[in-house]
Formats: C-alpha cells, sequence, structure tokens
C-alpha cells in the first residue's frame, strides 16, 4: 500500500483537476468520484488533501460513508 507523508498528501486537495484524497485514522481515502467532495471540499467546511480524523469524529454523519471510498495508502505520519 502506498505511503504519504503529510506534505505529500496536501497535493491532492481536488483543485484544477488533481485527486482528492483525505485521510481519516492512518488510512488515505479517494474521495474524487464523490460529488459531496467536487473541487476538494466537503459542505464548505473540509478541505481534501488533509488528515480529518479529528473533524470526522464530530461530523454528524461518521465516519461509516467512507466505506464506499477506497482505500489507497496508509499515512506515515498521524497528524495531530
Amino acid at each position: 500500500m502506498r505511503r504519504f507523508a503529510g506534505e505529500e498528501l496536501e497535493q491532492y486537495d481536488g483543485r484544477n483537476s488533481r485527486p482528492a484524497y483525505i485521510a481519516y485514522r492512518g488510512l488515505v481515502y479517494d474521495v474524487s468520484e464523490s460529488f459531496l467532495w467536487q473541487g476538494g471540499t466537503h459542505q464548505v467546511l473540509h478541505r481534501a488533501g488533509r488528515d480529518l480524523t479529528e473533524e470526522l469524529e464530530t461530523a454528524p454523519h461518521g465516519p461509516d460513508l467512507l466505506k464506499r471510498r477506497p482505500v489507497i495508502g496508509v499515512l506515515s505520519e498521524i497528524e495531530t
């Protein structure tokens, strides 16, 4: 599985036709195909290219929706 450093993950922000990746609990998900992540943002609050572990812990829907997205790697440094 591909390993992503935090700085590398930032490159996948979903802007300018780049893929949109997010990290949650050490796993990196590709959310590029989700209509909810168009342009690399979700609900105007969350941006792709980041570790969203803390943010998803308080999200109204929870992390269960990530099961619909492919896991493409692991985050090599967990950011807090």
